[in-house]
């Protein structure tokens, strides 16, 4: 061990590196970074033997990858969104003294493949205007509702959604603006960068026009603010909008026959409030985004034009939520050059 070193345990460390993120990442970001380095923590203190940051080598990341492989529902993608976590955070426990120079070399996370890392799970356009179909005709305007024809409409992110106030809608305009509020606790993804006009098709403004009249709770958050979204207590959450969108898409809620032959009176996600997510068809709100942004670009809507509306780069835009087979891409294409 280097003498120059100054010893640190491990959970110590992790602290001590999250303090220092916490101004630079966003929420969701600096959450994931947390969730990521607690295994690591884990090791060091279970099975790895290291209780002070200094006696780690080379070898202690070799053990701790193959722990990780073997003892956690743990895939390619994960080991190497984990292992890229660790190498910052080593990177950084050599800034600080507290494990030798260079040691950060030794983690070699898994390389991705073109688009391995990639999660194809989304909500396709005809499945989502059978759930609009329905929701329009037995749960019209309720908060479930109108969660599921902005999710798809807009293609938003659900913290953005959660973030919209009551005075951000404008029904003349059929708009909602998305302002980043970090302060108040509705922070934008990419902050200030995120922050844009959203216009809304007609039938989309009316359900909201009649869900703010007849079913929105009129609560203010912890800020004062009046959410355009509320529940009993207030502003709603975003674990609140995901478990509306995993309801709101099993196939036996908008009258579909179970596609797993399962009987609704026995399946705890058909019964069951909060278990719906259990369903293998229900879908997440990002399944919900990346299906509305797939519609977009399969209806020929400029890849500018969606990147704005969504706030999402073209690069990720096309590598993360891009669906199109390579096929109907021509196809988009073919409009633009056949007249040239």
């Amino acid at each position: 061990m280097t003498t120059d070193l100054k010893p640190i345990d491990p959970q110590e460390a992790k602290e001590w590196y999250l303090e220092n993120r916490r101004g630079e990442l966003a929420d969701a970001t600096y959450k994931a970074h947390k969730y990521r380095l607690s295994p690591f923590v884990e090791w060091c203190d279970t099975e790895g033997d290291v209780s002070n940051m200094n006696d780690l080598s080379g070898r202690h990341f070799h053990q701790y990858k193959k722990w990780r492989r073997e003892n956690g529902d743990c895939n390619k993608v994960t080991m190497a969104t984990q292992l890229s976590t660790l190498k910052v955070f080593i990177d950084f426990c050599e800034s600080i003294d507290a494990v030798r120079p260079g040691l950060s070399d030794y983690i070699d996370p898994p390389t991705m493949k073109n688009k391995e890392d990639v999660n194809d799970d989304y909500v396709d356009a005809e499945t989502a205007q059978a759930i609009i179909d329905y929701q329009r005709n037995f749960n019209y305007s309720q908060r479930e509702h109108v969660i599921f024809e902005l999710l798809w409409h807009t293609g938003m992110r659900n913290g953005a959604l959660r973030a919209v106030d009551l005075d951000d809608y404008d029904n003349e305009e059929r708009t909602l603006e998305v302002h980043h509020r970090p302060d108040q606790d509705t922070p934008l993804k990419n902050g200030k960068e995120g922050q844009r006009v959203v216009s809304l098709k007609p039938k989309v403004n009316q359900i909201v026009r009649d869900y703010i009249d007849h079913h929105r709770f009129g609560k203010t958050d912890e800020s004062g603010r009046e959410p355009l979204l509320t529940t009993r207590q207030g502003r709603i959450s975003k674990t609140s909008i995901r478990s509306n969108c995993y309801r709101a898409t099993r196939p036996c809620e908008y009258g579909l026959g179970c596609p797993h032959d399962r009987n609704p009176d026995d399946c705890d996600a058909a019964s069951s409030y909060h278990a719906a997510s259990k369903c293998p068809s229900s879908h997440a709100s990002h399944s919900l985004r990346k299906g509305a942004i797939t519609h977009a670009r399969r209806s020929e809507v400029p890849i500018e034009a969606v990147s704005e509306r969504m706030d999402v780069s073209a690069d990720v835009l096309k590598k993360h939520y891009d669906k199109r087979t390579k096929k109907q891409e021509m196809k988009n294409r073919r409009g633009y050059f056949d007249n040239i």
